[in-house]
């Protein structure tokens, strides 16, 4: 006769996250390492309740923002490489559809978190309750189906038995390196708290096997004659490098085979930044040595890419007539991208497979395509220089000063994060990155709002190391609630706001596609009802500090050197708050090296929208399809 335990459904789905871990070579990590919650009542008397009753197994961290505690899970989770993630618990209604942004921005990133939204009765005893969204033509319809298209895995568990199938297809989902994202397990409020008497196997210990499948011997020896015919091939390292941890082998690949190796905004730091072959971002926000290597290339190899807009170029980029690619991916869907030849296989086993194949020739590209590189990318590096030097340390900075005054003070210890606003742009483009883990952007949603909460889950993950959330005013003004959170629990990272006074990033985009930076700065009205009055009153380092946080203002260049060294060097929540002057043509970071396709008003009368469309069109004319 199979032993059983009598708990609530909640109590159950608890203990029974306590006990499930991944293992990847060897080492064996707690795939469910925390939960997350702010309570209400579709989830107090449920998994409150679970919570508390095992508060031994299940660390808990109380949020001020639904959307910002999936921040913080993701930012844990992409730190632990993917091995161990959060849950976040939120009550019905409201609660439950802040989660969205969340799930869409891990789904999109392939980072696993694991959401417990609360739900309306199952048993429907009343109908509607609060909070409760009523569809007259569906009954079995809540507002948690919202998150069924940003989630990997939905299941709504209806009865108590249900939560069995439900949990364990939710943990194979998370722990799978191609399908991991968000994974949703929705829990009626009654459900909840009933009882059932639960079979003792399903609390025993489980591991979750994270894989690394190796390449079909018929795609290898396809990828390696492309490469071995390739005169001029190009890497492209994307999160997949990071993901795999394949940092190390993509190194011994490229030295071995002389290949330049530009990266995408997750895969920046897959190399570090003084590597032979590393020559910096690749496409809109990257360098312009690697976009020209892109330009001229006969075969690019992604590894670990999705090859998005940003990448390509809007489709532009790639020039070389007969160009061809090969993607080294871990899922199918990546792979066949661009017409490519793929080599379906996890990116570390990948590279030692192909390394092994090419080293029986010792296959490598020609001294002159080192030298012609190398010597592109000291040029950049010199206007990488350019841009961070200060010559008065008594004049306020610009941006990508900033960045300099921060990279004099930073080692291979220090990880920075940034997610949407001009940074991203600076930082690809000019950031010198000093260990794999260093540069953390979240580009593939590019969320405003996710980088304080981030910063805390990859503190919580390496709570040894110097971690910087890098914002501006106004990604901080949307979501800066848990700086409350990192207070309250001694999380001591390091905010850098760099104040603008708007969004910097949209009114260049405005600018240059005839949009004439039309509600973008953060001003008062003038006469004609656009925000050109004067800039708006508002103090974000008052804000910063009303909420707990320590901050030290920096007026000047020799102000911001000293402030973040103070920060750096700090055991509390610190932030640096800085204003940036306007970069010129001097200081600012050089400008876009590849298109990006942002269409432009076919019609208008204004003449900025006129011009603007007529650079669309010729840039358009560039587009091909790779077939």
């Amino acid at each position: 006769m199979t032993s059983t335990t009598r708990l609530t459904v909640a109590q159950a789905l608890v203990r029974f996250l306590s006990v499930q871990y991944t293992e990847r070579d060897g080492v064996r990590r707690r795939l469910i390492d925390a939960t997350w919650g702010i309570f209400g009542h579709g989830n107090v008397a449920g998994l409150g309740q679970a919570l508390i009753e095992y508060a031994d197994e299940m660390p808990y961290h109380q949020g001020r923002n639904e959307q910002s505690m999936v921040h913080a899970a993701v930012g844990y989770a992409r730190q632990s490489n993917r091995l161990a993630a959060h849950a976040v618990t939120t009550s019905i209604g409201p609660g439950a559809t802040n989660l969205v942004t969340g799930a869409a921005l891990a789904t999109i990133n392939h980072l696993p978190v694991l959401l417990l939204p609360g739900d309306t009765f199952a048993g429907r005893p009343a109908d509607p309750v609060l909070q409760q969204l009523e569809v007259p033509y569906a009954g079995d319809v809540s507002v948690n189906d919202c998150l069924r298209p940003v989630s990997k895995y939905f299941d709504r568990v209806t009865r108590p038995e249900a939560l069995i199938p439900a949990a364990l297809n939710a943990m194979r989902v998370l722990a799978d390196p191609v399908e991991t994202g968000a994974v949703t397990l929705a829990l009626p409020q009654d459900v909840q708290a009933e009882a059932y008497d639960w079979p003792d196997e399903f609390f025993a210990e489980r591991i979750w096997c994270v894989r690394r499948p190796a390449a079909d011997p018929a795609e290898l020896a396809e990828a390696v004659r492309a490469v071995r015919a390739a005169k001029r091939p190009l890497i492209i390292a994307g999160g997949g490098v990071h993901h795999s941890r394949a940092e190390a082998a993509l190194a011994e690949f490229a030295s071995a085979t002389g290949i330049p190796v530009a990266s995408t905004q997750a895969g920046k730091g897959s190399l570090n930044h003084d590597h032979p072959q590393d020559v910096g971002g690749i496409g809109h926000t990257g360098t312009a040595t690697a976009d020209e290597l892109a330009r001229l290339a006969d075969l690019v190899i992604g590894i670990g890419t999705r090859y998005t807009d940003f990448t390509t170029g809007s489709h532009t980029l790639f020039e070389r007539p007969g160009v061809r690619f090969l993607n080294l991916n871990i899922g199918a869907y990546d792979g066949h991208k661009l017409a490519g030849q793929p080599l379906i296989a996890d990116a570390r086993s990948g590279l030692a497979a192909l390394a092994g194949e090419l080293g029986r020739d010792a296959y490598r590209v020609t001294a002159s395509y080192i030298a012609e590189y190398r010597e592109d990318k000291e040029r950049w590096e010199q206007r990488v220089d350019a841009c961070y030097e200060a010559e008065e340390p008594d004049v306020r900075p610009t941006q990508p000063q900033v960045l300099g005054a921060l990279d004099e003070i930073v080692d291979e210890s220090d990880i920075l994060i940034n997610a949407a606003g001009s940074l991203p742009g600076d930082l690809h483009k000019l950031w010198r990155t000093r260990s794999f883990d260093q540069y953390h952007l979240e580009y593939g949603y590019s969320c405003m709002g996710y980088e304080i909460p981030a910063a805390i889950g990859v503190k919580l993950a390496a709570p040894d190391r110097p971690v910087w959330a890098l914002v501006g005013d106004g990604t901080y003004l949307m979501m800066p609630t848990e700086i409350v959170t990192a207070v309250q629990e001694g999380i001591a990272i390091k905010v850098l706001l760099i104040q603008n006074h708007g969004y910097a990033s949209i009114g260049g985009l405005s600018e240059s596609v005839g949009g004439e930076r039309f509600g973008t700065a953060y001003r008062h009205q003038a006469d004609d009802g656009t925000y050109t009055g004067a800039p708006l009153p508002v103090d974000l380092a008052a804000n910063a500090a009303s909420l707990g946080m320590r901050v030290l203002r920096a007026k000047t260049v020799g102000d911001l050197r000293e402030a973040l060294a103070v920060a750096r060097a700090a055991d509390t929540p610190t932030c640096v708050y800085v204003e940036t002057e306007t970069a010129d043509t001097v200081s600012g970071a050089p400008p876009a090296q590849a298109w990006w396709d942002v269409p432009v008003a076919a019609t208008a009368t204004r003449s900025s929208a006129v011009k603007a469309r007529e650079l669309y069109e010729r840039h358009v004319s560039t587009r091909r399809r790779h077939l």
